[in-house]
């Protein structure tokens, strides 16, 4: 169960855009939770690598025991040929997409009282690193925004058919992460060169390994649903509440599922700053245990899934400045036939993807979302 804990880093609660206004799918911006979020972005690469370098130092049978537990998926032979090419300025840059999945099965399955099958991307994240390794940004794509999906193979063989107007976080069900690629490609213009899927029930293991994780509520947290509820406060969360953490929706401000995303988005940040505080290095056995949660959680493209690629990937951002990251959600505007979702808001959605495209920084006039005025 969740435990109080009066002395501890906090986290923050706060939505998806660092910049941001209040609205109905976005909460209150703070400049120091926008610092706290950069800083843990240019670590996050940083600290896994630290626990997978201690775990490889304990041996081959470590080593080979965590490398064959990376999922791998072949984005580039599923796409083919027909993709964005980078622009001239923009050479060495890198474009990552990052996928929060909400699977249904195990533990999560049994929060849902095993009624919801199969896995949804419940959080989004383009992550644009540039061609210096000095800047980064990561653009968070609502999963209620209606796109359209290209056709696209089926991970169990077959295809399907383009269509039009279907919400961004379906197009994982109907075509798997070469699906997804490929619809943010087409929606973009921007060429992912590389893919981190983290299953959120793959963590409790983690969460439990690490002896738990502190966050910060700052707004009643009441799901009669879920059965699920903390009061504003600092909280220490064992791997069973975790779960529930990330997952509760309804008895959250105004029930939205942005306002989930934020959540989840505070508790990979709570996440991974607790893995960087705790002395890994010291202890080889733990470094392991932990090692082996974080590996099983993950599924990436497979030019990344082995350790030493992802070792590598992650020392890649140490050059960056935490004072020019950013973290901005695509401008998106209510539908006007259906309210309960968004679209891109032109033009800001495309002067955010041209900017990335071009390695430029984001324009001040790009980022306001007239979905958050309301």
């Amino acid at each position: 169960m969740a435990e109080s804990a009066e002395s501890a880093e906090s986290t923050g609660a706060g939505g998806e855009g660092g910049r941001r206004g209040r609205g109905r799918h976005g909460g209150k911006p703070g400049r120091a939770r926008g610092r706290t979020r950069r800083r843990v972005w240019r670590g996050a690469g940083i600290g896994c690598a630290a626990v997978l370098l201690a775990t490889v130092a304990g041996g081959w049978w470590a080593y080979s025991s965590l490398d064959g537990n990376i999922k791998g998926v072949d984005i580039g032979e599923a796409l083919g040929d027909d993709r964005p090419h980078r622009a001239p300025g923009a050479a060495g840059a890198t474009n990552l997409l990052v996928l929060g999945s909400d699977s249904r099965a195990g533990d999560n399955a049994r929060l849902d009282g095993g009624a919801v099958g199969g896995a949804r991307s419940d959080t989004a994240l383009v992550v644009h690193v540039s061609g210096d390794r000095t800047k980064a940004v990561a653009v968070s794509i609502p999963r209620d925004t209606l796109v359209d999906r290209p056709a696209c193979g089926k991970p169990g063989g077959g295809g399907t058919g383009p269509a039009g107007r279907v919400m961004f976080n379906s197009v994982y069900a109907t075509g798997g992460a070469p699906c997804v690629v490929k619809t943010v490609e087409k929606m973009s213009g921007v060429r992912i060169d590389h893919y981190l899927e983290i299953d959120f029930a793959g963590f409790k293991d983690l969460v439990d390994e690490l002896g738990g994780v502190t966050v910060e509520v700052r707004e009643p947290i009441r799901d009669t649903k879920g059965g699920f509820s903390l009061e504003p406060g600092t909280h220490r969360l064992n791997g069973t509440d975790s779960l529930k953490f990330v997952r509760t929706r309804y008895g959250y401000r105004d029930g939205s599922d942005l306002g989930r995303i934020g959540l989840q988005q505070q508790f990979l940040t709570a996440l991974l700053r607790e893995v960087q505080r705790q002395d890994l290095l010291g202890n080889p056995a733990k470094s392991f245990r932990i090692a082996r949660s974080l590996t099983g959680s993950l599924t990436t493209d497979s030019e990344l899934a082995s350790l030493p690629a992802l070792v590598d990937f992650g020392r890649s951002m140490r050059g960056i400045d935490p004072a020019t990251m950013d973290t901005i959600m695509l401008p998106v505007a209510y539908d006007r036939a259906d309210p309960n979702r968004v679209v891109p808001a032109e033009p800001q959605a495309g002067a955010v993807w041209k900017a990335i495209r071009e390695d430029a920084p984001v324009p001040d006039s790009a980022r306001r979302s007239p979905a958050s005025a309301r």
